[in-house]
């Protein structure tokens, strides 16, 4: 469902948008260069001279597109969120019933815990959330998007329920899931199963309300 966190993140995204195929191309090398870097040693480690030489571009390229190391670092913030939106639509879209709803959303939250446990770049990421305004305000808006789709899903499945009380639950059950996740890996792996256990079951038990 849904790949750092250091210094000051006051700037935003990326500076320039590629219009080209040569730019996207060079893009791509940047944020390809900062995963790899945050996977071998994570955000704090990470330099942008370390990225610009490992994209195999000069250092006045890297400033054109992305102003800052938190521009990087929001850039593939933004691009889980997206992946992550993705995953949750196609696992969504063919819900007719309530029983449906529990199974896809189960497998879903599956998905997304084994996406966190491989992506050490998600990891870093999100492992410092709490801590930048920005990064926050991605994660509450990315929550925001995953709760509208399914409210969707369940004023499609519960027609007569209250449709501001189905946003509210939706937007809920799904920043609890992203807050699961961020717990569920700070602590053993044991620990973060259960976790996840209970998040289910607490988030299923709301679509039955």
């Amino acid at each position: 469902m849904g790949n750092e966190i250091a210094g000051e993140l006051h700037m935003p995204a990326a500076r320039r948008s590629p219009s080209q195929s040569r730019s996207r191309e060079r893009v791509e090398r940047i944020l390809a260069a900062a995963a790899a870097l945050i996977a071998e040693a994570g955000s704090d480690a990470m330099r942008m001279s370390d990225v610009a030489a490992r994209a195999k571009v000069s250092i006045g390229s890297l400033y054109q597109y992305f102003p800052d190391k938190g521009a990087v670092i929001r850039t593939l913030a933004e691009r889980c969120n997206a992946q992550g939106r993705e995953c949750i639509e196609e696992g969504l879209a063919g819900v007719r019933d309530i029983a449906g709803l529990k199974k896809a959303f189960s497998e879903l939250v599956d998905t997304y815990y084994g996406m966190f446990l491989a992506e050490p770049v998600m990891r870093d990421i999100w492992s410092g959330t709490q801590a930048d305004k920005e990064l926050r305000d991605i994660d509450l808006a990315d929550s925001r998007a995953n709760g509208a789709l399914l409210a969707e899903v369940l004023s499609r499945l519960r027609p007569d329920a209250d449709p501001g009380e189905l946003a509210h639950s939706a937007f809920l059950v799904m920043h609890l899931g992203e807050a699961t996740m961020r717990l569920a890996i700070s602590v053993d792996r044991a620990e973060g199963d259960a976790l996840v256990e209970a998040y289910k079951r607490m988030a299923l038990r709301e679509f039955e309300s």
